[in-house]
């Protein structure tokens, strides 16, 4: 009986260790230049922005005006993809680059207005992926409508509010990006637009992909 008791310990401890291996890997795993230790790189000679993420599977069926939030923002549940940097570092760094932010979103003017600012070419990407997927291939409009994302800019709204939005697909008083198509509310409020990950392109729930966000 003894024997049988010490052998399955030894089995449980093998198995334990190799599940804390497997978290190590995962924890190390690097794409495209970032990591869980180093979630967000900035290369200012090629105006880009990249930072780490995880498909939320959630939104890979259901309806959402959010691409990408910060995970400890009020709504780092919400988005197609999950960001495990912060929103608002993300904002020094669209500026550290030369990003020319509109600022011209407002909770008055939000329904009546497109977000302005610089254009952003946003793009996914992960380990075994055999591309770099611009967003218009991994988020789906039902209108079949470009997603034209811009630096709106927002920094103090963003810090009131700590949404942790990052990048919305509607125009956005709050959303660091947001996309010019359509004006705020026309997901949520109106209804006149669907938008899910594309699960047939994304990976599975929870996979770490790389958002490049390039001027």
């Amino acid at each position: 009986m003894k024997k049988i008791l010490i052998l399955l310990t030894l089995v449980a401890l093998f198995f334990s260790a190799c599940q804390k291996k497997d978290d190590t890997t995962k924890s190390n795993e690097t794409i495209n230049g970032v990591s869980i230790t180093n979630p967000m790189k900035i290369d200012k000679n090629n105006q880009s922005i990249t930072i780490l993420a995880k498909v939320n599977g959630k939104y890979l069926t259901e309806n959402t005006r959010h691409a990408v939030v910060f995970k400890d923002g009020k709504f780092g549940d919400k988005p197609v993809f999950i960001a495990l940097a912060n929103q608002l570092d993300f904002y020094k760094a669209m500026i550290e680059i030369g990003g020319v932010a509109g600022n011209n979103m407002t909770k008055q003017n939000a329904t009546k207005t497109k977000v302005e600012g610089q254009k952003v070419n946003v793009s996914v990407t992960w380990n075994g992926a055999p591309k770099s997927y611009d967003i218009n291939e991994v988020i789906s409009d039902s209108n079949k409508l470009p997603i034209d994302m811009r630096f709106g800019g927002n920094e103090e709204n963003s810090k009131k509010f700590n949404t942790g939005c990052i990048a919305c697909l509607d125009s956005c008083a709050v959303g660091i990006i947001s996309n010019h198509t359509y004006t705020f509310g026309a997901v949520e409020k109106r209804s006149e637009v669907v938008f899910h990950g594309n699960a047939s392109v994304l990976p599975q729930d929870g996979t770490l992909i790389a958002v490049t966000f390039k001027l």
